[in-house]
């Protein structure tokens, strides 16, 4: 379906050329003065200048030319200039009932679909999720669901951290307890055991005491540097007991996103990049882009209209090994071969930002990607406590993730028993149900970029622009819904009657801006505007719930007409939500 704004601009680009106009002069926005009109038009004022004529005298020689409207009803030209609008309440009840209809709601799949691949997550395995494994995650499944909402291919990939240093020393901690493990036998030529020699807690345990250990003891850490060379290069034993560390990690990590309602199309990490090293390596020294400075292999990347300093991209170090910049290039190029994508984009920390442009650079200009190819970088804040800082447990440390649902979900399971709104036998799940909204809702509503305080307190209360209030609304009125059916209604006739009160019509302009909001977020990969939308939209049901008498009213037509009004706010809403990644209860 065509979004509303575009066919109150078909209507004023007709009156604009029938009064002898330019057409460009007649873009529509959403009224910056609500009390006085719904949409408004200022194209008057700046076509003053081109016609050399009184900014009202084209305004009012557009309202003549427009006529009867059957989109428009109220039209004023208003001094100096402007072009007042309010939609007829026939059209716009007759859009809600085709909205209805529509099983997308309204929205328009994409004409020419993309290809998108995302990476976000990038959680280290053998290392539990913390929160600051957070924001990627929930930001990119979002994004990933309104790109296919759209209609668009959208692979997700949690591209792992599973190549580096840290298996070294996972490695060497392990020799170190226990040495006459098969792993550590060079001449073992038999097969190694099914079962991993430690535990998801034991692994936890053994990479912080392993990383401790090699800040202090300088032969330890070579030991783990030189574990590491031979983990990459092959060794039989440590390439198993790397498995055994990956199939452990990956399988924990899964329950945890799960618990998030995140999900990943692919569980790549960097060491399925190691293979495409090599050649993407030997090919930038033969096209004359790479060259050795200090030792150390490097592409220059800087441009001429840059106004800081952007250091070459770093391919190798003076020992060879590779980087961080090595292996997402290098993933870059598998991505290349094997998806073919039309856009990458990373949902990283913003603090990633200078790395990201030099692999960018360094990608296109040596033909990684090509032209047409996208890469994008999604810079977001940090998560901060109410100090202002990064947030921490009470003891000052980093917080699992896994003990952040758990405290979020035992505040609103307390509530929710306080409230005794559902048997104790649902409260738990209704609690994790609720929970999940107030952590993502509460992330989710600020914009991406920018560090926000997460508050306990505020996120899991049930009033305010929370995920909470946005989920007790959708019950309300699935609530009604339900009543009405209990009284005999029936929900499956669908037919919108023009509004006949303010608060119905203000919830009716609410509603059908909706494939707007949805195009507009994922086109800025914004997840905050659905929040502000879904926002505003419970504020406008809960003032017409609050002044309407809906299943008392006695006009049967106008009864059902407001009912099924009702199924479309819950159906918007339901979507909106889990295009956030979240669901809502049946009870609260």
């Amino acid at each position: 379906m065509k979004k509303i704004m575009e066919l109150i601009a078909e209507e004023l680009t007709a009156a604009f050329e029938k009064a002898g106009y330019d057409a460009k002069f007649a873009k529509v926005t959403l009224s910056n003065r609500p009390d006085l009109c719904e949409f408004q038009c200022n194209g008057a004022m700046a076509a003053a200048k081109t016609y050399k004529k009184a900014p009202i005298m084209i305004a009012q020689d557009v309202l003549e030319a427009l006529g009867e409207s059957n989109v428009l009803g109220d039209v004023q030209a208003v001094n100096p200039g402007f072009i007042n609008m309010k939609v007829r309440e026939e059209f716009l009840a007759d859009y809600l009932t085709k909205m209805q209809q529509d099983e997308n709601l309204s929205v328009e799949k994409a004409k020419e679909p993309k290809r998108l691949m995302i990476d976000y997550g990038g959680p280290n395995v053998a290392k539990p999720l913390h929160v600051g494994h957070l924001r990627s995650a929930i930001i990119g499944e979002s994004i990933k669901r309104m790109g296919r909402y759209l209609g668009h291919e959208v692979i997700g990939d949690v591209h792992l951290g599973d190549w580096g240093l840290q298996m070294g020393l996972i490695i060497t901690e392990l020799r170190h307890r226990k040495p006459d493990l098969v792993y550590f036998q060079e001449d073992y030529t038999g097969e190694y055991p099914a079962e991993a020699p430690f535990t998801i807690s034991e692994l936890e345990e053994i990479y912080p005491t392993a990383s401790g250990k090699s800040k202090e003891d300088a032969a330890y850490k070579e030991e783990a540097l030189q574990a590491t060379y031979e983990l990459q290069h092959g060794r039989a034993g440590y390439r198993a007991l790397w498995q055994h560390i990956l199939n452990v990690s990956v399988s924990d990590l899964k329950k945890n996103y799960a618990r998030l309602n995140v999900e990943f199309d692919l569980w790549k990490g960097e060491s399925d990049a190691d293979a495409y090293i090599p050649a993407m390596v030997e090919k930038m020294k033969n096209d004359g882009f790479a060259y050795e400075d200090q030792g150390a292999l490097v592409v220059d990347v800087k441009e001429e209209t840059d106004t800081k300093e952007v250091p070459p991209c770093m391919i190798l170090k003076s020992d060879g090994a590779a980087l961080y910049t090595t292996t997402d290039l290098a993933t870059i190029v598998e991505r290349m071969e094997d998806y073919h994508p039309d856009e990458i984009l990373y949902v990283v920390d913003k603090r990633q930002e200078m790395h990201f442009i030099q692999v960018f650079r360094c990608a296109r200009k040596t033909g990684i990607v090509k032209d047409d190819t996208k890469l994008s970088f999604l810079g977001f804040g940090t998560m901060n406590g109410k100090d202002g800082k990064p947030f921490k447990t009470r003891e000052g440390g980093v917080m699992r993730l896994e003990n952040l649902i758990s405290e979020i979900n035992g505040e609103m399971y307390q509530k929710i028993i306080d409230n005794r709104s559902v048997k104790d036998t649902d409260a738990q799940k209704t609690a994790e149900i609720v929970g999940l909204s107030a952590i993502k809702y509460g992330d989710l509503s600020n914009q991406a970029s920018k560090d926000y305080i997460f508050d306990v307190d505020r996120f899991t209360s049930f009033e305010g622009n929370t995920g909470p209030y946005i989920l007790y609304t959708i019950v309300r009125i699935k609530s009604i819904l339900g009543k009405y059916t209990q009284e005999g209604g029936k929900l499956d006739e669908k037919s919108i009657r023009a509004a006949v009160s303010e608060s119905e019509k203000a919830l009716m302009l609410e509603c059908v801006k909706f494939n707007a909001v949805v195009e507009n977020a994922f086109d800025e990969k914004a997840p905050h505007k659905i929040c502000s939308y879904i926002y505003d939209l419970a504020n406008a049901f809960n003032r017409f719930y609050h002044e309407t008498k809906i299943l008392s009213e006695e006009n049967e037509e106008q009864r059902h007409s407001w009912i099924c009004l009702l199924m479309l706010v819950r159906d918007v809403l339901e979507t909106c939500i889990s295009l956030l990644g979240f669901s809502a209860p049946e009870r609260m």
